[in-house]
This record gives C-alpha cells, structure tokens and sequence, in this order.
C-alpha cells in the first residue's frame, strides 16, 4: 500500500488489513496509541494523533467503504523519533477533498459534513489524500513544532 520507502529511523512498523468494522477500528487505534505511549510521546502528541486518526478510520469504515462487509481498511502506521506517518485506504470510490463545504461557514455550521477533514488538517503537520480519494497519509513532525 505504501510507497514510502522503508526509512531506517523507523523504530516502529505497523500494518494492518481489517474488516469494515469500527471495533476493528478501534483495536488498530488502541495498538498504535499504546505504542506511541511506550515511546513516550507527549500527551499532547498523542492527543492530536488519537483524534485524526480515529477520524481518518471512521471515513474509511462508514463513508469510504459504506460499512459493506465485503470490503476491507487497509492501514500502515510507522514511527520514529520524532516522526509518525499514517496511511490508511479504503476500498471506495473515493471523494474529492476539495469539494467539501467548510464547515466554520455560517449555512454549514449545523452540518457534520467536512468536520473530520478539518479537525484532521488542524491537528497534523500533513494531511494528504490520493488522486482518487480512498488514500490519506496522516503525519506528525514534532521536530517542526507544528499542532
């Protein structure tokens, strides 16, 4: 899924295909916030990650996938010292993240629709999504001081 190559200040790895199930969601999310615990990432950190994250999962499960069984998540989290990048891809058709309406307009503000995506770009230093949609890369660079 990855076209990252292997870097070797990775201290972590994690890869993952789930089912079209949130509490399968929540296990890798659990998995990759107890890893960034024991490498004692700043609460703060790990905060802003478990939010987009479990944003990212929820899009790909109810919105990208369309909770159909038949398809799956596929995840790819790895960790350095001061760097975690997350990818996770569904098998839907896809959105334009572009098209969403923003969600701090006043007509929009009673509509759920466009806030994950702008919690996520508010609290990583990369949000990034494929040409088709199903595919967004999540990153956090401590080293930089970003949110």
């Amino acid at each position: 899924m990855s076209t990252t190559p292997t870097s070797p200040s990775w201290t972590w790895c994690y890869d993952r295909v789930i089912p079209t199930e949130d509490a399968a969601g929540r296990q890798i999310l659990s998995d990759v916030l107890t890893q960034l615990e024991a490498e004692h990432w700043p609460q703060r950190d790990i905060f802003s990650i478990h939010l987009a994250m479990e944003e990212a999962l929820v899009n790909a499960i109810q919105h990208g996938n369309r909770l159909d069984r038949r398809k799956q998540v596929h995840m790819r989290c790895c960790l350095g010292p001061d760097l975690i990048r997350i990818e996770i891809a569904d098998e839907g058709a896809g959105f334009d993240p572009g098209a969403l309406p923003d969600p701090t307009c006043p007509e929009q503000l009673h509509s759920p629709c466009g806030r994950g995506v702008m919690l996520m770009r508010a609290f990583m230093s990369r949000v990034q999504y494929n040409a088709t949609g199903n595919r967004v890369v999540l990153e956090k660079d401590r080293s930089k001081g970003n949110p």
